[in-house]
């Protein structure tokens, strides 16, 4: 009975030391993969921090591109105008090879009625 009783807790030592070396082994990973864990969410966050500061110059930047677009279309539009006021008077230009035409004159002449009203 002492025998049977000893080759049992040998077998149970034995399987008490396989399941110590599968969590030996479990624990070792677990440590490796949480290092390397570690590792990567540390570069992730300094990813998302470059990422960060990249995204606020390209808004800085827009916003400056997109104020200096509106002046510079304001600009253009007063342009236009002009350009648009100098064609309306080179219509009023007889053309190069014309002489200018005479014009006409328009004489008001009073009525002897409105004379003799002015008269009096």
């Amino acid at each position: 009975m002492t025998i049977v009783a000893d080759i049992l807790i040998a077998i149970a030592a034995l399987g008490a030391a396989v399941y110590c070396m599968i969590l030996s082994r479990r624990l070792n990973r677990f440590r490796q993969l949480e290092g390397d864990m570690g590792t990567a969410i540390a570069v992730l966050s300094a990813q998302v921090d470059e990422l960060t500061q990249a995204l606020k110059r390209a808004q800085e930047s827009a916003s400056a591109s997109a104020g200096q677009l509106s002046r510079l279309t304001e600009h253009a539009d007063a342009g236009a105008k002009r350009l648009e006021l100098v064609l309306a008077s080179l219509h009023d230009i007889p053309p190069a090879g014309q002489a200018p035409s005479a014009r006409h004159r328009v004489v008001r002449r009073r009525s002897r009625h409105n004379m003799a009203e002015e008269a009096a």
